[in-house]
């Protein structure tokens, strides 16, 4: 007997918000996925939340759109109250979420790229 297998990604959990602290409108991603442009989201991402069980999971900010310009990275889970600023006196312009650890030389390709791996979707 065959049973259809449906597989959830349930982590990690980003949630944004399109105001500083945690405030106003939100909504919540999950699974591995980029954000082209924080700006088509909500008008503007202000502030987020980063969830994982897995302390592998990778958040990586840019200060540009399409996964360009300057990054950070941060493992594990992360709250962060005021994405102003937040990379060398840049906003965050664009964001990936994912379980995996990615490495720099991942990040870098993709920044040099603009394409995120297999299996990830792109907002």
């Amino acid at each position: 007997m065959d049973k259809e297998v449906h597989i959830s990604q349930t982590y990690p959990r980003l949630t944004v918000y399109s105001e500083e602290n945690y405030r106003g409108r939100s909504r919540i991603y999950r699974g591995n996925l980029g954000i082209r442009n924080t700006d088509n989201i909500l008008d503007g991402i202000e502030s987020l939340r980063f969830f994982s069980t897995s302390s592998n999971a990778t958040l990586v900010l840019f200060s540009r759109t399409r996964f360009r310009g300057s990054f950070r990275v941060l493992r594990g889970n992360h709250s962060i109250r005021d994405l102003d600023d937040y990379i060398s006196g840049n906003d965050v312009e664009s964001i990936i979420s994912t379980n995996q650890r990615l490495t720099l030389a991942q990040i870098r390709s993709i920044r040099s790229s603009g394409e995120l791996p297999s299996g990830y979707r792109l907002i």
